[in-house]
């Protein structure tokens, strides 16, 4: 039954992971954000997308290292805890695709 619940070093490190896949994204978005946005809300709009992703990978970090402090044995309330926090990257990633395929479809549409 081991190997069906992941280590809490294999979570911290897939969190790692995840969080510099956001950061080199990020290098690239936010100055792209300045080229593709017409005025200063778009530019706004897409730059904040890509940081608050950011700011919720954090989150979900915080959450996930609080709950593995807490003990390594599982519980019901702790693996919430952690997929709320998942499902709150998720949503923030959803919600900067959108919002930059909005943004590539108003520049490029004919």
């Amino acid at each position: 039954m081991r190997w069906v619940i992941p280590s809490p070093a294999c979570a911290r490190a897939g969190t790692r992971r995840a969080f510099r896949q956001e950061a080199i994204t990020s290098i690239v978005l936010i100055p792209a954000a300045f080229w593709l946005g017409r005025s200063w809300v778009e530019t706004v709009l897409l730059a904040g997308t890509v940081i608050l992703i950011m700011i919720v990978e954090l989150l979900n970090t915080g959450i996930e290292t609080a709950i593995d402090r807490i003990g390594p044995e599982w519980h019901d309330l702790s693996k919430r805890a952690k997929d709320m926090g998942s499902a709150a990257v998720l949503l923030s990633l959803l919600l900067c695709a959108g919002t930059w395929a909005m943004a590539l479809f108003q520049r490029f549409a004919i």
